[in-house]
């Protein structure tokens, strides 16, 4: 099962300004095929060229199989993430900020990053959630020595479509 968290976000209301929302774990998961990917960090190179352009590319595709929501997660806050949302032109992925890093902690997958300066940040995954439930994960090779290096190789979209794919 996911990590039962509260995301603290910023939304549009209803008259369009941003304010504080709390979102939890089973608002996104409950009663839902759900991808997430989480990354290293807004606004870094692989994330912002390759990582987030490809679930953002074949959103479609995922939503024909049934999924309900895509979503970026990553150690950085809202603000970040909202700005970050905005500068890459996001229509379908919707991002969500785990700016304590909790939910990351609780899934196992927090490293330090400091040798770029970046303190404590998300390993690079992507794992499809069926109602709060992981049924699969693709984690990053070298996860275990994080040797300063940050692979991507497995978490991308189009492995996961094939995954997804694979379950009808």
């Amino acid at each position: 099962m996911v990590p039962q968290v509260t995301f603290k976000t910023r939304a549009k209301n209803a008259n369009g300004e941003f304010e504080w929302k709390d979102v939890t774990s089973s608002e996104i998961f409950d009663n839902k095929k759900v991808i997430i990917f989480s990354l290293p960090g807004a606004f870094t190179p692989t994330c912002s060229s390759t990582h987030l352009p490809g679930y953002e590319a074949m959103f479609d595709k995922f939503a024909e199989l049934g999924v309900s929501d895509v979503y970026c997660m990553s150690v950085n806050d809202t603000f970040v993430m909202n700005a970050w949302a905005k500068d890459q032109k996001l229509n379908k992925i919707k991002v969500l900020p785990d700016g304590n890093g909790e939910f990351t902690r609780k899934m196992g997958m927090l490293v330090e990053k400091e040798n770029l300066g970046f303190g404590m940040r998300s390993w690079r995954y992507s794992m499809f959630v069926d109602n709060g439930k992981v049924v699969k994960a693709f984690v990053e090779p070298g996860f275990s020595d994080n040797a300063g290096n940050d692979p991507f190789e497995v978490s991308d979209a189009y492995t996961m479509l094939e995954f997804v794919k694979g379950l009808k």
